[in-house]
């Protein structure tokens, strides 16, 4: 049988896992396996936060919303309900940054609803 030389391969594999691991602490940046299990973790924890990160920024809208709603004298569920009602079709992202940066416009969407 033939030899199989491999030690390009695998060394570039040890490469690539203790590149991903720089930057973690103590012996999972410095040693293979351990680094190999940190990263492999460390990956997974990146793909579930990316999906986390969207639900946290809905709900931070929804509740800078129901506050600046709250001020004008209904909550958040009326507000989307009157927005829809009156054809105003803005997201979550942009009433909130309107209730947060200017008020005033805010208070004139809510007013345009009531008429």
């Amino acid at each position: 049988m033939t030899r199989v030389k491999r030690g390009n391969v695998a060394r570039k594999r040890r490469k690539e896992v203790l590149q991903l691991a720089e930057g973690f602490r103590g012996s999972s940046s410095r040693l293979f396996r351990t680094a190999q299990q940190q990263t492999m973790k460390a990956l997974r924890y990146a793909y579930r936060d990316r999906q986390q990160k969207k639900r946290e920024y809905a709900s931070l809208w929804v509740s800078r919303l129901n506050a600046a709603a709250r001020i004008n004298g209904m909550n958040y569920s009326n507000l989307r309900h009157e927005l829809k009602k009156s054809g105003i079709l803005l997201n979550r992202k942009i009433l909130s940054q309107v209730a947060l940066r200017d008020q005033e416009a805010f208070q004139q969407l809510i007013a345009s609803i009531h008429d």
